[in-house]
């Protein structure tokens, strides 16, 4: 049976541990997913098949996984890195985003920022869907609107293409 988007909400992402992370490879595993159900930590399978992944990290962000880990004196494969609760994490970017001036937004918005930033970098719907586990192409198009700045842009790009062949005429 398929979750809903409500679901989504409901469940509460806990921890990676280290073994979760390759950093000669610079790649994250994702094949499982951590919640907080019923005041339990429960860990269980991805909702569907696609969310087992292998996700490859930018360079800045396994040298701050690297410090991170750094921190910890005796942490085994299996501990978790971030023993925090949802509350915690909302009451943390809230603070942030007071504090940096910025609007305040969930903590599974960081997603959906991920997302809308690759498509504004111009990456592909696909790719930008297998990066990020969902299980169709569609589903990633949902955040295009997110960036709505693009639309002036491809009409500037549109009239420097037009004028700049009327000069060269």
């Amino acid at each position: 049976a398929s979750r809903g988007l409500g679901d989504v909400y409901k469940r509460q992402l806990l921890a990676l541990t280290p073994a979760d992370f390759n950093f000669k490879k610079k790649t994250l595993r994702i094949n499982k997913s951590y919640q907080r159900l019923q005041g339990k930590d429960v860990i269980t399978t991805p909702k569907t098949k696609n969310s087992i992944r292998t996700v490859v990290m930018p360079q800045f962000l396994c040298d701050e996984m690297q410090d991170c880990l750094k921190l910890y004196y005796s942490l085994k494969p299996d501990d978790r890195i971030f023993p925090v609760t949802k509350y915690y994490l909302n009451h943390e970017m809230e603070r942030g985003c007071k504090a940096c001036g910025v609007k305040k937004i969930r903590f599974h918005d960081l997603r959906h920022s991920h997302v809308s930033l690759l498509i504004n970098m111009g990456y592909t719907a696909l790719a930008i869907g297998k990066r990020v586990g969902h299980s169709a192409e569609k589903i990633t198009y949902r955040y295009a609107h997110l960036f709505p700045s693009v639309q002036l842009d491809m009409a500037e790009q549109l009239d420097c293409l037009l004028y700049t062949s009327d000069a060269a005429d």
